[in-house]
């Protein structure tokens, strides 16, 4: 009898820590996605900016069309991608296309010096803070789940 109510103590003792275990991993897996969700919605305001920016760049005579066209298509691009891999990679080109872009408008001191240009621009570079904030907590969440599911005997639990 003895034995039994310690097989039944360390079976309900296995149960417990199997469903705190399990709490834990949901928790961290929501929060990786929570924090994707930010770093989409920083993409977004910044995939809404670039029209305006594009066609105040576009409004002077001297613009480099082939610039423009790749912006464009970065922006395009990054939209239309799903899985993070791939979002990442698309958003690396979008970034070297809009520093392509701001750099050609220091050849041009009309376009530069314009209060619309300059506006856009400071927008542009509060939500290039902002995007780089939510990535640096979308690593941390990532980094936290990672710790959570490879550390034994979390990852008996995580590999159920």
């Amino acid at each position: 009898m003895f034995f039994a109510w310690i097989g039944a103590a360390i079976g309900i003792i296995l149960l417990i820590w199997v469903i705190f275990v399990f709490n834990l991993l949901i928790k961290n897996k929501n929060r990786v996605k929570n924090a994707w969700a930010d770093v989409d919605v920083q993409l977004k305001r910044r995939y809404d900016l670039i029209p305006n920016l594009v066609e105040i760049v576009r409004g002077y005579k001297n613009y480099e069309a082939s610039v423009l066209e790749n912006v464009t298509k970065a922006r395009t691009d990054a939209m239309n991608q799903t899985s993070v891999s791939s979002k990442t990679r698309s958003e690396e080109v979008l970034s070297n296309s809009l520093k392509s872009l701001l750099a050609v408008s220091e050849n041009y001191p009309q376009l530069k010096s314009s209060e619309n240009f300059l506006k856009l621009q400071s927008q542009l570079a509060t939500i290039e803070d902002d995007i780089q904030s939510a990535r640096r907590y979308y690593n941390a969440a990532s980094r936290e789940m990672n710790i959570v599911i490879q550390s034994f005997p979390n990852s008996i639990v995580a590999k159920i």
